[in-house]
């Protein structure tokens, strides 16, 4: 059952993937003005000619975009035919349509009229909340498809916990966002000390660099702290114990993926792409535990 729609769910959430890996390469490459002010062409023209590297990783972005773009409003139209009867089905739909229109405008809108720094950065969140949505749009159909749909029993400080913990994995996803647009990565050298200090203060550059360190070590806590709770209340509820092994799992890699950003001095490309994934899918897996938390009987 919904074979097509399934395999099609995969492929847009690849497609989300890529788009968000290009996102983050075009942050970290300064390809953000490789088109010019200009949108949706390049330079005013549709095909540039004698194009920068800049100009292509920020073009190739801005095409690749609009077709995973055009893909989820298929995925959305779908699954809202197809999985009509399934409770989630229309709202995660409709999430997925207007998040990415409005990542759409908000990069038109970077690259037009230019934007601040903190607003660069939400552009970021949305996509990871954009993939989220695709994500449980899929698996929606994959777990309709089986006819068994996911239920749990926790109590209510458990759910408090998780949602919490997923604002707060926002947050974190938002700090990282705004280091990478002021330029901060390598503000603070070496680890665990920000440049030979304890505590560097929160001004500036080095500030905003520390503060997201605090703030990323103390995910990595709140998770194994879910963890150890899941594994000793709730290790019958197979999803929620998977699910938060793996939650940790990420963060943990998230943690040395970011540490090994700052001891190559940012020069190894694929470690601060990974470091952008690993957070991506980390907000999609908690995504679906708060979707499986919030279902009733």
């Amino acid at each position: 059952m919904h074979k097509k729609l399934k395999i099609f769910g995969t492929l847009t959430s690849i497609g989300v993937l890529i788009v968000l890996i290009q996102g983050a390469l075009v942050t970290k490459t300064e390809s953000g003005e490789g088109c010019g002010a200009t949108w949706p062409l390049c330079f005013g023209e549709v095909i540039p000619t004698n194009p920068a590297i800049e100009t292509i990783i920020e073009y190739s972005h801005r095409i690749v975009s609009g077709l995973v773009g055009a893909l989820i409003i298929i995925l959305a139209l779908w699954s809202w035919k197809q999985l009509k009867h399934v409770k989630e089905t229309k709202l995660m739909a409709t999430l997925a349509v207007i998040l990415i229109i409005f990542q759409g405008l908000l990069g038109a809108g970077a690259v037009v009229f230019g934007q601040s720094k903190a607003i660069l950065a939400l552009h970021f969140g949305i996509s990871a909340m954009s993939l989220a949505a695709v994500v449980l749009l899929t698996v929606l159909a994959y777990e309709d498809s089986k006819g068994s749909r996911v239920l749990v029993q926790v109590s209510n400080r458990f759910k408090y916990f998780v949602f919490m913990t997923i604002t707060y994995c926002y947050a974190v996803i938002y700090t990282g966002a705004y280091v990478k647009h002021t330029q901060a990565t390598l503000a603070c050298s070496g680890f665990p000390l920000c440049n030979g200090m304890l505590f560097p203060g929160l001004a500036g550059p080095v500030g905003a660099h520390y503060f997201h360190r605090v703030a990323g070590t103390l995910l990595l806590l709140v998770l194994l702290a879910l963890m150890i709770w899941t594994i000793k209340h709730y290790k019958h509820e197979r999803i929620l114990l998977w699910a938060s092994i793996l939650s940790f799992v990420l963060v943990t890699a998230q943690l040395i993926s970011g540490v090994s950003v700052v001891f190559t001095e940012n020069e190894v490309l694929s470690i601060g792409l990974l470091h952008a994934l690993i957070i991506s899918v980390l907000f999609s897996v908690l995504s679906y535990v708060v979707m499986v938390l919030l279902r009733k009987d």
